[in-house]
C-alpha cells in the first residue's frame, strides 16, 4: 500500500506540473501575457485537456512503476517519449474538440517545461527517497531466511526505507552475513538510538519467549513503528510472502473481506464492460475467426473446463492458438516460450491478447468477471493444491479475464511460476477495491499494447 501512495503522490505532483507549464507556456509564447481565461479555456477544458493527457501518456511510458530505481538516462528516455505521446494524443483530441485547442507553438513549449519539470522532479523524488537523513532507517528483528528476504526486498525497490542492520534474537540460527548484525534483541533500546531507528520489522519465525514485549512496548510508545515481517513485505512488493503464512494470519490482518455490495457492483461492472467489449470487439471477430481458419485446420473456437470460484467447473472460450492435436500424446501440459505449438496466426493473437476476445462472453454470463486470478485447469489445480499452500483460497473469487499476476509476472509455465502468481493472486484479494480494478485494467492495456508476457 505504500507503493501506491507514493504513486498517487507522484501523480498528484505531475498533474500540477503540468497546470505550471500550460501557464508558463503561455507567459513566454505571449511575451509576459497571463490570460487566465484562455488559459483554462471553456469550463476550463483546455487545461484538463493538457493535464490529464500529460499524466495518462506519462503513465503509459510507465514513469510510475516501483520495480527498481530507475536511472538518469531511463527517466530522460521515458520523459521523452511521453511528450511525444502527449503531443500526439492532444492534437488528436484538439481534431475532435476544436473548441479546447491550443497553437502548435504554445502546445510544443509547454510540454517542454512540463517535460523538464517532470524529470527533475522524478529524479529528486528518487534521490529524497534515498537520502540518510530523510528516509525511514530500519531495524530487522531476525537474522534467518525470513530477515534475508526482508533485506532483500528492501534492497529491489525504492520506498523511503533504509535498512540499519540485523538485530540478533536468541533462537534464530544466522544466515545473513554476520558484519551486518549490529547487536542482541536484549538491547533493541540502545540500538535504535546508536543506529537512528524509526522502524522495525520483526521477522524471527518463532517469537514466544523471544521478543522482549516491555521493550518493545515502551519503543512504540516512544514513535518507533513496529511492523511485521509479512505485513512490510506486502507493503514493499503488492504480493503476498504465503510460505511463511500461518492460517491465523488470514483470520486476524486485515483484508480479505469481499463484502455482498462488492460483489454486486463488481457483477455489474462486469456485465456493462464485457457487453461493451464485445461490441467494441464487433469488426475483429470475423477478421480473427478467418485468418484461424486459414492458418490450420480445426475448430476456430476452442473450448476448455476450468476451475472457477469456490471450485465450480466451466468451459472457458478462446480463439484457437494451437494446432487441434496438441495434447494428443502428451496429455495436459503448460505452454513454453516459443511453444512449437502454437500456430503462426496463434502465436501473434496470444501475443496482442486477441484469442481471448471469447472470454468476454464467459464474463457476461457470470462464470468470470473481467478482473481476477486467472482461471486454471483441473489437471494442474489439483496437482498445484498438493504442493502450494493456500493454493485454493484463490478460488474464492471468480476468476478473471486479467489480474493482478498477469500484470505483474509473466506468463506462468511451471510450479514456480504458479507460486510466484499466487502471491499476487491472495495480495488482490486480500485488498479488492474497485479502484484496484481500475487499475488493473489500465496496466493490462499498457501489456497488450506493449505485447509483453504471451505464449
Amino acid at each position: 500500500m505504500q507503493m501506491q501512495r507514493l504513486t498517487y503522490f507522484l501523480v498528484v505532483v505531475d498533474a500540477l506540473f503540468a497546470g505550471v507549464a500550460l501557464i508558463l507556456g503561455h507567459i513566454l509564447r505571449f511575451e509576459g501575457a497571463c490570460d487566465m481565461a484562455t488559459i483554462l479555456g471553456p469550463s476550463g477544458m483546455r487545461l484538463a485537456a493538457f493535464v490529464s493527457m500529460a499524466v495518462f501518456s506519462s503513465y503509459f511510458c510507465e514513469m510510475y512503476r516501483w520495480e527498481k530505481r530507475m536511472g538518469r538516462l531511463d527517466l530522460a528516455a521515458r520523459t521523452a517519449v511521453a511528450m511525444m505521446l502527449s503531443f500526439f494524443m492532444l492534437s488528436a483530441f484538439y481534431y475532435i474538440l476544436p473548441v479546447a485547442m491550443i497553437g502548435r507553438g504554445y502546445l510544443s513549449l509547454s510540454l517542454l517545461i512540463f517535460g523538464a519539470l517532470q524529470f527533475l522532479a522524478h529524479l529528486g523524488f528518487f534521490i529524497f527517497l534515498e537520502l540518510p537523513g530523510l528516509a525511514q532507517r530500519v531495524l530487522i528483528i531476525g537474522v534467518g531466511p525470513l530477515a534475508e528476504t526482508i533485506e532483500k526486498a528492501m534492497k529491489q525497490r525504492p520506498s523511503g526505507n533504509q535498512f540499519a542492520g540485523f538485530v540478533r534474537p536468541s533462537t534464530d540460527i544466522l544466515s545473513v552475513a554476520e558484519d551486518r548484525v549490529v547487536g542482541d534483541i536484549d538491547h533493541i533500546a540502545e540500538l535504535i538510538e546508536r543506529e537512528k531507528a524509526s522502524r522495525l520489522v520483526v521477522a524471527v519465525t518463532e517469537r514466544r519467549g523471544v521478543l522482549p514485549v516491555r521493550e518493545l512496548l515502551r519503543c512504540k510508545l516512544a514513535g518507533i513503528d513496529i511492523i511485521d515481517a509479512l505485513c512490510f513485505y506486502e507493503e514493499m512488493t503488492g504480493k503476498l510472502l504465503i510460505e511463511n503464512i500461518q492460517p491465523s494470519w488470514f483470520l486476524y490482518s486485515n483484508g480479505f473481506r469481499i463484502t455482498p455490495f462488492l460483489r454486486f457492483y463488481k457483477r455489474i461492472f462486469d456485465v456493462l464492460l464485457s457487453s461493451l467489449g464485445i461490441i467494441l470487439a464487433l469488426p475483429a471477430w470475423p477478421i480473427v475467426a478467418i485468418l484461424v481458419k486459414l492458418d490450420s485446420p480445426g475448430p476456430i473456437l476452442f473450448k476448455q473446463i476450468r476451475v472457477g470460484e469456490r471450485d465450480r467447473l466451466f468451459n472457458v472460450f478462446k480463439f484457437r492458438t494451437m494446432r487441434q492435436d496438441a495434447e494428443k500424446e502428451t496429455g495436459a501440459v503448460w505452454a513454453q516460450k516459443d511453444d512449437p505449438r502454437v500456430t503462426p496466426v496463434g502465436k501473434f493473437l496470444r501475443k496482442t491478447r486477441l484469442d481471448e476476445l471469447p472470454q468476454l462472453f464467459n464474463v457476461f454470463k457470470g462464470d468470470m468477471s473481467f478482473v481476477g486470478p486467472r482461471p486454471e485447469r483441473p489437471e494442474f489445480v489439483t496437482q498445484l493444491n498438493e504442493k502450494i499452500p493456500y493454493y485454493s483460497k484463490r478460488h474464492s473469487m471468480k476468476p478473471g479475464v486479467t489480474g493482478w499476476a498477469q500484470v505483474c509476472y509473466p506468463y506462468g509455465a511451471s510450479e514456480e511460476d504458479a507460486l510466484e502468481k499466487l502471491r499476487y493472486d491472495l495480495y488482490f484479494i486480500k485488498n479488492y477495491s474497485l479502484l484496484l480494478d481500475f487499475m488493473i485494467i489500465l496496466e493490462t492495456v499498457k501489456v497488450v499494447l506493449f505485447s509483453r508476457g504471451g505464449r
